[in-house]
């Protein structure tokens, strides 16, 4: 087999998926798909399975049994822009090769991001790192959201004046803010994505990078639909158990008193409850 083709991929090549405000995610290339993951395997594998029943069934096996290279073959390009805060969370995943616009070089645009109502929430009280559920009324998020405009608008203007002046860009822009929309390509292989998507889609992201894993899902599905699909039923809907968890399980099902107790009695049940992984 020479160069995979996925009509459902070339279809959306450069389509722009929007996201948040003023962000969005867009597919520019792709290497591969389903059919490359299977040909890759067959390789070791032999001739195999031919049907897409089977084809189905072996990238399941693979991807059920961590069998992780030939998910390297598929490889995907990217054009993407979110905010400055959600791309620092984003380079943390170091698999990927990925280049991104600079304030040395280009001026900044003019654009930040603004939390929608339902997004603008309290510092939780249980989670250091996260948000609360609690909704806030509409007066407090349009509070904070003019705040957060007027604060934007003034450091910009700042920029602005001090690129004018002749200041060098790369002094001119050290005080724009995390709001400040940035762009980059972002290339990585299916193996790494799904680790990626794994999680950024968990409930424990944080909600702006939560929405571009969600397109970013979508986006792969069109590429490598059997594959997502596997990825889907064993990684992202699908939790780990400890050791001690297992032995809990199996006295449970013979109908045993648990062990477990505490803190750690309640993760097992909410991993039962969930489907997240804690």
């Amino acid at each position: 087999m020479a160069h995979c083709i996925v009509p459902e991929a070339e279809a959306i090549l450069d389509k722009e998926y929007p996201v948040l405000n003023c962000g969005f995610v867009r597919l520019v290339d792709y290497l591969g798909g389903d059919s490359r993951i299977v040909q890759s395997a067959r390789v070791s594998y032999g001739d195999g399975t031919k049907t897409v029943r089977e084809d189905s069934a072996l990238i399941d096996y693979l991807l059920r049994h961590d069998h992780t290279s030939p998910f390297e073959q598929v490889v995907l390009t990217f054009h993407l822009k979110m905010p400055i805060f959600v791309a620092r969370q984003w380079v943390r995943h170091r698999t990927a090769r990925m280049n991104e616009i600079s304030g040395r070089y280009s001026i900044m645009k003019d654009e930040f991001y603004i939390p929608a109502d339902m997004d603008v929430a309290k510092q939780s009280t249980d989670n250091k790192q996260g948000r609360s559920e609690e909704p806030v009324t509409h007066q407090y998020a349009a509070e904070i959201q003019q705040k957060l405009e007027e604060g934007q608008k003034a450091v910009y203007a700042t920029y602005t004046e001090m690129v004018e002046s002749g200041l060098a860009r790369e002094l001119a822009r050290v005080n724009l803010p995390l709001s400040m929309y940035t762009e980059m390509y972002w290339q990585i292989d299916l193996h790494n994505l799904f680790h990626f998507l794994r999680l950024r889609l968990d409930g424990h992201a944080q909600k702006e990078i939560r929405d571009y894993a969600d397109v970013l899902l979508e986006i792969t599905r069109k590429v490598a639909p059997m594959a997502v699909a596997s990825f889907e039923n064993h990684q992202k809907d699908g939790v780990k158990f400890s050791g001690e968890e297992m032995a809990d399980l199996r006295a449970m099902l013979e109908g045993k008193e648990p062990s477990l107790t505490g803190k750690k009695l309640d993760r097992l049940k909410e991993k039962l409850a969930t489907g997240r992984q804690l």
